[in-house]
């Protein structure tokens, strides 16, 4: 690299001193700012205290008596009694614009998907926030019902799927709660910048999110906790270290030994007398046919032992479970906890569910597609397509093709989105719900549903 001018030196000495000057001038605004930011902290404080104390004040003929002590400051006494201002760390933008026909669980549709923007009134970087949850292929969404239209809730309510019976607000997942709180458990697709990808979501477009938090298996399913808790049945734990092998390794090398011995009969002298060595017991070392490759056999011949004494062992543990399982499974008898040696950890860590989530008293629907229903869809363009010859045509913004549309109007339409009052008394009546830029019109019969209509929402909004 040839060096610089002199003058080129000194030009880079005096913007290196500018650069400098800047930064320094950039912390001294930063402490500004955050000195001024406190001292309206402390500001706001004061006032709040004092208007509480002029609401807590009593009547003019109750001036004599004692007042009480004054109150901490009104933040830390909320938070003290549980009673906190959430503030949104984004907005939900998904293809359900609507209430209507948006999945009540996430597994209902699949296809379904959307982003989420994490806002810079919270972080001033949130790529930083996000660093590292690309590794969770899931995650739980803390949010807000902000489409309930009231505040009002009751103890009991009547879930869609019970047609009608009720049941206690916790032991339902309605929206309409003390605290218009939801969770939902979505799928991270990629993360870029600041925006989370997400799939297979039951949340409408501008829904306000109040955390995300990474979906642990380990820690949050049952069933991965009791995988984790159990331990094998060992019945010598003094066995060394090398011959703890799995099942499938010592079944490889016994079918390696076998093939040895099937190839043995295909004229291999070499092999077929180093077979009746180890037959005899005789060492590797001693037979001169085999100098060359003693080293090799002798390894094998350790690890065959080694495989016999695991395989012994193996099988006796194997009758030892199956004897402790038919014990188990007897409703007569039961073994004392003295005699059980090795007990497998974790067979009480189970999961168990209400019986109307598996077979809900609502069934599950066929869902039809009319002859003009599929050519609207079909008019539909995926988001990652464009042509200037087909810019006149519809487009979807999130799902990829109208295949995956018609997969998520199924998913939708076959859970049955219908309220108990509109499945009951408006059965004669058209059904209208919106996926991403589709306008969908449908109706429901007997155990089934038939799209009529699927146009675009510009449309039907000018339309209307």
């Amino acid at each position: 690299m040839s060096p610089l001018c002199g003058c080129c030196g000194e030009y880079i000495h005096k913007l290196t001193q500018q650069v400098s000057v800047m930064r320094k001038e950039i912390k001294n605004l930063r402490q500004m700012l955050d000195s001024a930011v406190r001292a309206h902290r402390k500001h706001m404080t004061s006032i709040q205290s004092a208007v509480s104390k002029m609401a807590l004040r009593e009547p003019d003929h109750k001036k004599d008596q004692p007042q009480p002590p004054p109150s901490p400051a009104p933040s830390q006494a909320a938070l003290e009694q549980g009673n906190i201002q959430t503030v949104p760390i984004g907005h939900i933008s998904s293809c359900f614009s609507m209430k209507n026909g948006t999945p009540r669980q996430p597994t209902i549709c699949g296809p379904s998907r959307a982003e989420l923007r994490i806002q810079q009134s919270v972080f001033n970087n949130p790529e930083h926030a996000l660093m590292g949850l690309e590794h969770y292929s899931h995650v739980w969404i803390i949010f807000l019902f902000h489409k309930n239209g009231h505040l009002s809730y009751k103890a009991k309510v009547k879930p869609p799927r019970l047609d009608g019976q009720r049941v206690g607000v916790y032991a339902t997942r309605s929206p309409h709660r003390p605290n218009a709180l939801g969770l939902t458990l979505a799928k991270l697709d990629k993360i870029i910048g600041d925006t989370l990808h997400l799939s297979d979501i039951d949340m409408i477009s501008g829904t306000p999110v109040l955390d995300i938090k990474p979906y642990i298996p380990e820690y949050d399913s049952p069933h991965a906790r009791m995988g984790m808790d159990s331990e094998p049945c060992d019945l010598n734990t003094d066995q060394p270290q090398a011959t703890t092998l799995s099942l499938n390794d010592r079944t490889d090398i016994l079918n390696i030994h076998k093939t040895s011995e099937t190839d043995d009969q295909s004229g291999d002298v070499g092999s077929l007398l180093s077979r009746d060595i180890f037959e005899a017991g005789v060492p590797v070392t001693d037979s001169p046919i085999v100098s060359a490759q003693s080293s090799h056999f002798t390894n094998l011949h350790n690890v065959l032992e080694e495989v016999k004494a695991c395989v012994t062992q193996g099988d006796l543990c194997q009758l030892s479970c199956e004897r402790e399982d038919q014990l188990s499974d007897s409703p007569k008898t039961k073994p004392p906890e003295s005699t059980v040696d090795h007990p497998c950890y974790g067979e009480e860590a189970y999961s168990t569910i209400a019986g109307w989530i598996r077979e809900p008293a609502v069934g599950g629907l066929e869902v039809r597609f009319t002859v003009h229903a599929k050519r609207e869809l079909a008019e539909f363009l995926p988001t990652h397509l464009s042509g200037p010859s087909e810019s006149d045509r519809p487009r979807f913004k999130f799902l990829r093709s109208p295949e995956e549309a018609a997969a998520a109007i199924r998913g939708v339409l076959s859970a049955d989105p219908r309220s108990v009052y509109r499945r009951t008394r408006c059965r004669d009546r058209l059904f209208f719900f919106t996926l991403d830029t589709a306008d969908i019109t449908c109706w429901f019969g007997r155990g089934f549903a038939e799209v009529l209509q699927v146009r675009p929402v510009e449309q039907h909004t000018a339309s209307m």
